[in-house]
């Protein structure tokens, strides 16, 4: 058993033996070690002014990801590289090239967001030669200006990309094998187990079987994987948690298998690395998640975390139990499998025992001739959450007969739910238009949403049944009148 939790913040070795669990990244930066370079603008992993770069040994290889301080915890952060935007200058004040390109572009007004930006930009620029126009906003998806209009960062990023790491003047190129070496000496596989000041625990499990161990002696503990949502307890709701389990970096739990029959999924895949398959095997999953969040969220969260957390609007389990996806749970007792749909049970209840965690998903592959397709609807259309999540999986045979359908929405129940009398109006008909029609008047059985500040009641309902009309329109490759319809719609 461990006693203390130890990362590299910059150059310097962080060892910590008493700590709050719920002390985040961003205050630890700011108001112990005086590194104010990152900013609070939201405190719920919106605005990106925080963003910071923390490094991980992954399969033997050292890996960088953005994430939001404000919402990272600090005891998730056991063998990591912490880096700021203070580590990146010259120590005689010569600029990074990311800052220097946002110096050259005007890419900084009021500079508030400036240096979140940096970090994005230099976490880009790290991963990817030459970026496409695509790729640069994406990546700042989860960023926010009020001066700029994002097109001089937008050609910051254009600029840099011709400017290739080197350890001549990128520090973490210059220090890259001293840091390997350094984390690989922090890795540990024993279970580190401290507390704060007022006596609430935090927990870092060694293993998987450390966890469920861990949690058959405390079934009422936090769970924590990316903390995309229970960041938002602290700073929001200010929860006070006790104990707190941190999970992330058990790669047990972090493993993606592809099959002729499907893709199994750890629940401790972040969304960033679920992309890069779902994009290829299920590309209209790949296509949701890149609205998830924006990087930063993407990078730190996790697909098990989304089902786990079991929320009304969950952008995930719509099109997972389109897909007839299974949960796999664990506990010190042993491991049960069911389909994913009878996991929700009723509003803020999911059916997990006391001591059982989500440990994988199983996706089934589609058919080659069936048809998939996930339609998130938001305010606006990057970094929001879903007034409404419909998925549509659709099989008919040779003569355009319905033979398998399977509809899910979040954000119209208490729970991620099917639309079983839409599916039964459908269910063995001619896909035609009549058909359709007919079916739209299903969802007033199958769903009563509520109304609240993201959308009406009613827009939903309606909402629900365009989306029908327009997955019908989509598959029967109308495309004159999907454009109608488009227009009409808006």
């Amino acid at each position: 058993m461990a006693d203390s939790i130890r990362f590299i913040l910059n150059g310097e070795d962080i060892a910590l033996s008493s700590l709050d669990p719920t002390e985040t990244l961003l205050d630890f930066l700011r108001l112990k070690r005086r590194l104010t370079g990152s900013k609070e603008g939201c405190a719920e992993g919106d605005c990106g002014a925080c963003t910071v770069l923390v490094g991980r040994i992954v399969g033997g290889r050292l890996s960088y990801e953005t994430v939001n301080a404000c919402i990272r915890f600090v005891g998730s952060l056991n063998a990591t590289h912490v880096v700021t935007v203070e580590h990146l200058g010259a120590k005689d004040g010569t600029l990074h090239p990311v800052q220097q390109a946002m110096v050259d572009c005007h890419g900084s007004q009021c500079g508030f967001c400036t240096p979140g930006f940096v970090m994005s930009l230099y976490g880009l620029w790290m991963t990817s030669e030459n970026p496409s126009r695509a790729e640069i906003e994406r990546a700042l998806q989860g960023n926010l200006c009020r001066c700029t209009g994002y097109e001089p960062i937008v050609k910051a990023a254009e600029q840099v990309a011709r400017v290739r790491p080197s350890a001549l003047f990128d520090p973490l190129e210059r220090e890259r094998a001293e840091i390997i070496a350094r984390l690989e000496a922090l890795a540990t596989r024993e279970t580190i187990s401290l507390s704060g000041p007022d006596g609430r625990t935090l927990v870092v499990p060694g293993s998987v079987q450390t966890l469920a161990t861990t949690l058959a002696a405390h079934p009422k503990a936090t769970v924590v994987a990316g903390a995309t949502d229970v960041g938002l307890w602290v700073t929001k709701q200010m929860r006070v948690l006790d104990p707190v389990i941190f999970i992330n970096h058990l790669e047990d739990l972090q493993s993606i298998t592809v099959t002729p029959d499907g893709i199994t999924l750890g629940a401790g895949v972040s969304y960033s690395t679920a992309f890069e398959v779902l994009r290829k095997e299920i590309p209209a999953f790949g296509r949701l998640i890149e609205r998830i969040g924006g990087q930063q969220v993407r990078n730190m969260g996790t697909i098990g975390g989304n089902v786990a957390n079991g929320s009304p609007i969950g952008d995930t389990p719509p099109a997972l139990i389109a897909l007839s996806a299974t949960v796999t749970l664990r506990s010190a007792k042993g491991i049960r499998t069911m389909p994913l749909e009878d996991f929700f049970i009723d509003y803020g209840k999911q059916d997990r025992q006391p001591g059982e965690f989500v440990e994988s998903l199983f996706v089934p592959r589609p058919k080659a001739e069936s048809h998939f397709a996930v339609y998130k609807i938001t305010k606006r259309r990057d970094e929001d959450i879903s007034a409404l999540c419909g998925a549509f999986h659709l099989e008919t045979d040779a003569a355009g007969t319905v033979t398998h359908i399977r509809i899910a929405f979040g954000g119209m129940a208490g729970t991620p739910k099917r639309a079983r009398a839409v599916e039964a109006a459908l269910y063995g008909k001619p896909l035609t238009q009549a058909a359709i029609e007919a079916a739209r008047d299903a969802f007033d059985h199958d769903y009563q949403p509520l109304t609240d500040w993201r959308a009406t009641a009613e827009y939903r309902q309606l909402t629900a049944k365009n989306l029908l009309t327009r997955f019908f329109l989509e598959v029967s490759g109308t495309p004159q009148e999907l454009q109608r319809f488009a227009v009409e719609e808006a």
